[in-house]
């Protein structure tokens, strides 16, 4: 009996910590209607090398936060390593988080893979900021990682 109740308050304390976890996510991650990268498929990033705008009938929901796809294929590679595909910092601009810790919009078609990972970048008003990026990748990407852990923490 004792083993029972043991292993319901594990169950009960797992799903409370997903919980917390999935709506932490949602808080910090860039979405648009509740949906990542403004609907546009993060796998295809990785297979097409573009970017390309998912369908609202392919979706999967990783952890609270969901995404489009725009091939059933892509969706699936996803369902079996969400963290690979996932974009960098909640989808929010990498610069702007290596720059200044900053949450700022993205546009979803300025894109580069750093370390097999989506990084997504403003691009506006004459200022792409992927650009800025390259400069000084590698120091722009530390700083990113550790503003990014205060956010999500």
């Amino acid at each position: 009996m004792k083993k029972s109740i043991l292993i319901l308050f594990v169950l009960f304390l797992s799903l409370v910590t997903f919980a917390q976890s999935a709506a932490k996510r949602v808080k910090e991650f860039n979405l648009e209607n509740k949906v990542a990268i403004q609907g546009y498929d993060p796998v295809a990033y990785f297979t097409q090398k573009k970017a390309v705008k998912g369908k609202s009938s392919l979706i999967f929901t990783h952890e609270g936060v969901t995404y489009y796809f725009s091939s059933q294929a892509n969706k699936e590679a996803f369902a079996k390593s969400p963290g690979a595909y996932e974009p960098q910092y909640g989808g929010w601009c990498s610069y702007a988080m290596g720059a200044t810790g900053e949450k700022v919009e993205v546009d979803p078609e300025t894109f580069k893979i750093v370390d097999g990972k989506l990084n997504l970048y403003y691009n506006a008003y004459f200022n792409n900021t992927l650009k800025n990026w390259n400069k000084d990748e590698i120091n722009l990407k530390k700083k990113a990682d550790i503003n990014w852990k205060k956010i999500i923490n």
